[in-house]
């Protein structure tokens, strides 16, 4: 696994712009980064990546199991009892899942480890399904890269075959994508995804989540009062079950993309269940909730993470009971109300002065592809570059 130095695309910026790929640049700062990429061996791919996602994924599903079965781990989870008949049936029924993406540490050798699992809202798929692919095509065509090299990269061909899977089992339904106003990267997503639906012949329509009312019978509709029936929003459960119409939840005939038992696997109290039920696995890291710290041993630094942070909010680092260290990489943002875990520190690999962590995702239940995002400091957030990544 190398970080190799290349020159941008002299025309990439206005590619950008053509394509729909507006928060390239977000606050003055780049996002997208084309001055480098990342190569991997087929080898690493395949046995350090693709082969422990799938079977991570699976283990996931087993801890969906056994928290959807228990109050106590319902609980544990953060997850408000008005909701637990809601995510218990959605679980119980089957209801189909879109995609997810596993984040790992991992710098070519040895074990992939963990960090922790993206299942509801992740971010980044229109990067990585097509931008990312479109540079490498510009590459290989303008021979700054070789004819035979490649991208672990199916991301859109398996996103358009899953839309159709899940329109065949939807066929009278519009699909409402929605999102949340005054955010450019979650639009640009919803946009993408909304696209890979259209090709599957997927009728579709758009509306913001702040424009979402309730009609005289107590449906969710849209601005033109067209009752919801089924719906992709990016927008987090934890959210939605707070929310004013979040006790309204359930008592609508609508199919959710991602579906309610998400919220389980989306949750960071997931990862001190999976070492729970799979300890000393190797793609895993020691994890613990707030009341097992007189577990840890005491040389073990520890990762603070509240159960529903996202983007890297409210991150931190203590010792083996819990004591907060003053680092220069601890983390702020809203969240932390609901419960924190406690996850051994593992570094990421720093490239070049770059902390890296890889994203690997899945579609339907199959690994499907990675992202590539770095920082100047440990954590990854929201404004962490993405780099494009080839196989040789």
């Amino acid at each position: 696994m190398l970080r190799v130095p290349c020159d941008e695309r002299k025309n990439w910026e206005a590619m950008a712009q053509e394509f729909g790929f507006k928060f390239h640049t977000m606050y003055g700062e780049k996002y997208w980064d084309e001055s480098a990429y990342y190569q991997f061996s087929l080898a690493q791919i395949e046995q350090g990546i693709e082969a422990p996602t799938a079977d991570i994924h699976q283990m996931c599903l087993a801890v969906v199991e056994q928290v959807v079965n228990s109050d106590e781990l319902l609980t544990r989870f953060a997850i408000p009892k008005a909701q637990w008949a809601f995510v218990r049936k959605s679980w119980q029924d089957g209801d189909p899942s879109l995609y997810s993406r596993l984040d790992f540490a991992y710098n070519g050798e040895g074990f992939a480890k963990l960090y922790e699992n993206n299942a509801d809202t992740p971010t980044s798929i229109y990067e990585t399904g097509f931008w990312q692919w479109m540079w490498l095509e510009n590459k290989v065509d303008s021979k700054l890269l070789g004819r035979h090299a490649d991208q672990f990269n199916s991301v859109q061909e398996k996103l358009v075959n899953r839309f159709k899977e899940l329109h065949a089992l939807n066929p009278q339904r519009y699909l409402h994508f929605a999102c949340s106003k005054n955010t450019e990267e979650d639009r640009g997503t919803v946009q993408y995804l909304e696209d890979c639906a259209k090709a599957a012949g997927v009728q579709t329509k758009f509306v913001y989540i702040e424009d979402i009312g309730i009609d005289k019978d107590k449906q969710f509709a849209d601005l033109d009062n067209n009752v919801i029936t089924w719906m992709f929003k990016l927008y987090p459960w934890e959210f939605m079950f707070e929310d004013a119409y979040g006790a309204l939840l359930g008592q609508q005939n609508i199919r959710w993309l991602e579906p309610p038992w998400k919220s389980i696997l989306s949750n960071k109290a997931l990862l001190p269940m999976l070492w729970k039920l799979f300890p000393d696995h190797p793609n895993l890291l020691p994890s613990f909730f707030e009341d097992e710290l007189h577990l840890v041993p005491d040389d073990m630094l520890l990762v603070k993470k509240p159960i529903f942070s996202r983007e890297g909010a409210n991150i931190s680092f203590t010792d083996a009971r819990g004591n907060a260290l003053d680092d220069k990489d601890n983390s702020d943002g809203p969240y932390g109300e609901e419960g924190f875990i406690y996850q051994q520190k593992y570094s990421l690999p720093v490239f070049d002065g770059n902390h890296t962590l890889i994203g690997s995702w899945l579609i339907d239940d199959q690994a499907a592809g990675i992202s590539m995002r770095e920082d100047n400091y440990a954590i990854t957030q929201d404004m962490s570059r993405y780099l494009p990544h080839v196989i040789y």
